[in-house]
């Protein structure tokens, strides 16, 4: 009699590993050492109708894919003509550093995952790149954790193995997910229901457009007293309603009346609906999911910062920061063994959006009594004043 885990690996269609560690106890998960797990999202469904369609995720992600690869990053206390530094700024033949940074912000916005490839040749690290989130599939250990990847292209699967000496062949991006051991939460899937609702009044209004601005209504079975529709007639008229006049597709299309029936236009229109504020309530919860303030996409009715200037700060501070700080850890921490310990930040200095932040503390710095030259020529104070 095959036991429990045999009949769900036959049910499965492939062969998994008996010697499997339940991750928690109060939890049981089965893992089959070399088998991909994949992901339950559809980065092709959230690429197309999100970054491809809506102009409100398109202009978000590639504010902030823009704004965070614009953002240097430095060695702390490393030399200016350090190897990390001439690799990150030359990470490959084909694009520069900020090229490739763009591209892993985006990937990480738009899927929650973002993977670099790193390509050694004699033991020596020799470029780097991006790799597609829809293509890369997360491969578990018996303990759960990954110990490859299986990267799919051209009908082929090339097989990353983690487990090796060195700089791991892959470096795995996510943003936080609470239900997911391996693939991170995109901003575009919290914001799913907004993104719906922004692409559904948006078509809604085209077809309306389309079909000469004409609002819905009703039919009415003008006959004699007492007449109705037979079973047969009042099926195939609502078949034919549901079929050719249902739908943001055919908003508007005009009716063919016959037998009696008359067209009675509602009062219920979509100003009455109010389309236009249904979609910008829709693009400012798009706006926060990717955290950028609504003042920045152009979106009317926000009130919550007094200026561009207040909202771009607010921008760097709360989303771009954060996002290449914790990029800039992973990768110190996944090249080290490459390069040694070296710890990269993002330096702030270059934001001009901080600018006015930096002239207050320089101000405060000069007009506290307390300090002297001496303090500023042993170095004391060196380095960025950035708070």
């Amino acid at each position: 009699m095959p036991n429990l885990l045999t009949r769900l690996t036959r049910a499965a269609g492939a062969v998994l590993s008996t010697k499997a560690a339940p991750l928690s106890a109060t939890r049981v998960a089965f893992y089959g050492e070399g088998r991909a797990v994949w992901t339950p999202r559809d980065y092709g469904g959230l690429a197309r109708e999100g970054f491809q369609r809506n102009a409100v995720v398109h202009r978000a992600v590639r504010l902030v894919a823009e704004a965070a690869a614009a953002l240097p990053l430095g060695l702390i206390d490393g030399a200016p003509a350090h190897p990390l530094t001439a690799l990150l700024a030359r990470p490959n033949p084909r694009e520069g550093g900020a090229r490739l940074l763009e591209s892993l912000y985006g990937h990480l916005m738009v899927s929650g995952n973002a993977y670099l490839e790193a390509v050694t040749l004699d033991r020596t690290l020799r470029e780097l790149h991006t790799l597609r989130p829809d293509r890369m599939r997360v491969v578990p250990g018996p303990d759960g954790w990954p110990i490859a990847y299986d990267y799919n292209v051209g009908g082929r699967t090339l097989r990353y193995d983690q487990t090796g000496e060195g700089v791991s062949p892959i470096l795995h991006l996510t943003l936080f997910h609470p239900t997911d051991d391996h693939y991170g939460l995109s901003p575009m899937e919290a914001a799913a229901v907004a993104l719906d609702i922004h692409n559904a009044a948006g078509a809604w209004n085209k077809a309306l457009l389309d079909n000469a601005a004409r609002p819905s209504g009703a039919l009415v079975y003008a006959t004699p007293a007492g007449a109705t529709l037979s079973e047969t007639q009042f099926t195939r008229l609502k078949g034919e309603l549901e079929a050719n006049y249902q739908g943001a597709g055919n908003a508007g299309r005009p009716l063919l009346l016959e037998g009696g029936l008359d067209w009675k236009p509602l009062s219920l229109s979509p100003k009455d609906m109010d389309f236009v504020e249904a979609k910008n309530g829709a693009a400012r919860e798009i706006a926060l999911a990717f955290g950028v303030p609504p003042l920045l996409l152009g979106l009317p009715g926000d009130a919550t910062h007094a200026n561009y200037a207040e909202a771009n700060r607010a921008f760097y501070r709360q989303t771009v920061i954060p996002l290449v700080r914790r990029t800039a850890e992973s990768l110190s921490q996944w090249l080290e063994p490459a390069f040694g310990p070296a710890r990269l930040e993002p330096d702030l200095d270059a934001i001009e959006a901080l600018a006015p932040e930096r002239e207050s503390l320089w101000r405060r710095v000069q007009g506290a009594d307390f300090l002297s030259v001496v303090l500023w020529s042993r170095g004391v104070f060196s380095g960025s004043l950035t708070p």
